[in-house]
């Protein structure tokens, strides 16, 4: 899934940061901080996802795709599986890509064997070659991957014409490591979010465990609705649908939990875009 960094923490603070993507493998075959944290990533995850994953993210790519029993669909950046596994169950024909061998491991010995998994980056020019899907689905791994031009141009090339591209992450205009947070409007009783940071492309380190200390960090890149609208356009891609997803978490019964549950369901946590091959694309 993700690569990590290891140099000191710059980019936050204006300096230039290292690059890394969750797209991309380490160099001769070592293990990424990644694989080293798959432990910690997995007691996030696990074998069959989050909350969010089961409630909210799962479902709605599966609505947003709006395959038939028996398509093709590549889980990108597919980690563990989860997704594959989902999408398995309600009779589709799952591939999944990552770059943790690590990760896939888990996924391989999780799954049933009809799930092929697949180990590379996700930009790579000859990744998946020949390959054609009926959708492709990628759930919060975008903003963990550094070259995302590439990794869209490869997605345009592994859909079939009909196909379908869903990408969900987390709210880009809300939801802002370090630059964004909840607050509390002690007049109006409720609860809001305060953005500090938006419009320009950021690199944010952040610090995954079990590493503790400041040279050990993967990366996630922050991108403004523009940047990932324009990306998408360039690799021959066009938005046909979007969705913004709520939590459906409620606060413990107190004096702010009104306030709190009704920004909840205001702000939203998830963005779902879904694209699909232009006019001038098919006709390649």
């Amino acid at each position: 899934m993700r690569k990590p960094s290891k140099k000191p923490l710059t980019s936050s603070h204006g300096g230039k940061a290292p690059k890394s993507s969750r797209a991309s493998v380490s160099r001769a075959g070592k293990p990424t901080l990644w694989d080293q944290a798959s432990r910690w990533y997995d007691s996030l995850v696990g074998m069959s996802g989050s909350d969010y994953h089961r409630t909210i993210l799962m479902p709605g790519v599966l609505r947003m795709l709006e395959l038939k029993a028996g398509r093709c669909v590549l889980d990108l950046a597919c980690g563990q599986g989860v997704l594959s596994r989902y999408l398995l169950q309600k009779k589709l024909k799952p591939e999944g890509l990552d770059s943790s061998e690590q990760l896939l491991r888990m996924a391989r010995s999780r799954s049933e064997k009809s799930i092929p998994y697949h180990l590379g980056n996700a930009g790579d020019t000859a990744i998946l070659e020949g390959k054609k899907f009926d959708g492709v689905a990628c759930i919060l791994a975008v903003q963990n991957m550094e070259n995302i031009e590439s990794v869209l141009k490869n997605v345009a090339r592994w859909l079939k014409p009909s196909g379908k591209f869903v990408m969900v992450l987390t709210h880009p205009c809300f939801r802002i490591p370090r630059q964004s947070n909840w607050g509390w409007d002690e007049d109006k009783k409720t609860g809001y979010r305060r953005i500090d940071r938006y419009a320009n492309e950021m690199e944010i380190p952040i610090l995954t465990p079990p590493f503790v200390d400041k040279d050990n960090f993967t990366m996630t890149y922050h991108r403004p609705l523009q940047s990932y609208f324009s990306a998408l356009l360039k690799a021959g891609l066009c938005v046909d649908s979007m969705e913004e997803w709520v939590s459906d978490k409620e606060s413990e019964p107190g004096k702010r939990s009104r306030g709190e549950n009704r920004a909840r369901k205001e702000i939203p946590l998830f963005m779902a875009i879904r694209a699909v091959q232009s006019a001038s694309k098919n006709k390649e």
